[in-house]
């Protein structure tokens, strides 16, 4: 079976709408500095409440998963290929901000995509 790239990016898009369990040791907020010719990830911290929400550690207020949130990140990691960004995160650092193997997965994913629009000049959005 043949498979077209709208077909693949329709299972991709399905598997984003799935529920996920957030990681306790906070999110990445990640983007492209094209000048640098680097790969970013911002790290930030949180606390998973009861709900299963993120909550500011500082206020307790709920994290919204879209829209601007004005947060202080704990660390900027940065790296020219996604696998040095992950090696960085994922083996460099410890403790590792990253508790979950899903959580990690889909960092690893999200910075291929980032590297992909880094070299190809594409514009990239965090999934």
């Amino acid at each position: 079976m043949n498979q077209t790239i709208e077909s693949l990016a329709a299972i991709d898009n399905k598997l984003s709408q799935r529920h996920i369990d957030l990681d306790q040791s906070g999110y990445f907020i990640i983007y492209v500095d094209r000048e640098a010719q680097l790969i970013c990830a911002k790290h930030f911290t949180n606390v998973i409440d009861e709900r299963g929400l993120a909550v500011d550690p500082e206020t307790g207020k709920v994290i919204p998963a879209r829209g601007k949130v004005e947060r202080t990140h704990t660390t900027v990691y940065s790296g020219r290929t996604a696998k040095e960004l992950c090696v960085k995160i994922l083996e460099q650092t410890q403790p590792c901000p990253v508790t979950r193997l899903d959580h990690a997965a889909y960092l690893g994913r999200e910075f291929v995509r980032a590297e992909n629009a880094l070299v190809s000049g594409q514009e990239y959005i965090q999934d």
